[in-house]
């Protein structure tokens, strides 16, 4: 699930790119692309950040479940 989270990101932080490179050939939903870009990649972060701190009280060399 983590695979299809980056790849959507990763695409749509191509097209934010795109946009900023060649601002002309934006397509007319960049607006609305940039702002999916910026909460989809909070949110993961969020994510990633919230699952190590979570097992943090567990032993040294142990995985968290």
């Amino acid at each position: 699930m983590n695979r299809a989270i980056v790849t959507v990101l990763l695409l749509l932080n191509l097209i934010v790119l795109l946009g900023q490179i060649w601002p002309e050939g934006a397509p007319p939903f960049a607006r609305w692309v940039n702002i999916a870009f910026l909460v989809g990649n909070a949110a993961f972060l969020l994510a990633l950040v919230r699952g190590r701190n979570a097992g943090s009280n567990q032993k040294p060399g142990t995985t968290p479940r």
